[in-house]
């Protein structure tokens, strides 16, 4: 696993948050803050989502 988290201040002084995550050196499922969603970069990482999302994992991230 590769975890990227940041976050850009943007010019009308507002801030954005991301996290993605990567496996095998490729995306694997990102976060979208603005929806509060996670977003699938595949097939194989939609079966993550679903389980992230059914555990309402994305509260932990808001």
């Amino acid at each position: 696993w590769l975890r990227v988290s940041g976050c850009d201040l943007l010019s009308n002084g507002t801030v954005r948050g991301s996290e993605r995550f990567g496996y095998n050196g490729r995306d694997f499922i990102s976060f979208d803050l603005g929806s509060k969603r996670y977003v699938a970069a595949d097939s194989a990482a939609e079966v993550t989502r679903r389980r992230w999302e059914h555990e309402n994992e994305a509260e932990w991230w808001t």
